[in-house]
């Protein structure tokens, strides 16, 4: 399928003083958590709510910061979630793309808003 980036706009809702940002993320379906570099922490002044253990691709295991609340938006879907303080550059995990209700459409390799639902998100709560 190849690899799959989009912008997307990040805030501090606990800070609303503070500008929101824009950022070049990696989507992936395979990941679970918003994984966000440590710049981005100190931007939005996000605070440290817990550590979590990550598994990596190659199967180690490393503790890294979990931080929140942070605000997501993506075209005119909008969610809110933790994020894991790791790596060089953000990654969009499936939790966040599920709240949202975002699909990737690999053909054109994109990110997109479910085309079942174009105008507000669809979720289950069953």
């Amino acid at each position: 399928m190849g690899l799959v980036t989009t912008k997307i706009i990040l805030k501090n809702p606990n800070k609303i003083e503070l500008k929101s940002i824009e950022v070049d993320a990696l989507v992936d379906s395979g990941a679970v958590h918003l994984c966000i570099p440590e710049h981005i922490k100190i931007q939005l002044k996000l605070d440290e709510i817990d550590k979590k253990e990550v598994t990596l691709a190659d199967g180690s295991k490393k503790l890294v910061p979990y931080v929140g609340p942070i605000e997501v938006r993506f075209k005119n879907r909008v969610g809110f979630t933790g994020a894991l303080v790791m790596g060089d550059q953000t990654l969009l995990g499936v939790i966040p793309m599920e709240d949202m209700d975002l699909v990737i459409i690999p053909d054109k390799k994109i990110l997109d808003v479910n085309p079942d639902s174009p105008n507000i998100a669809s979720s289950i709560a069953k």
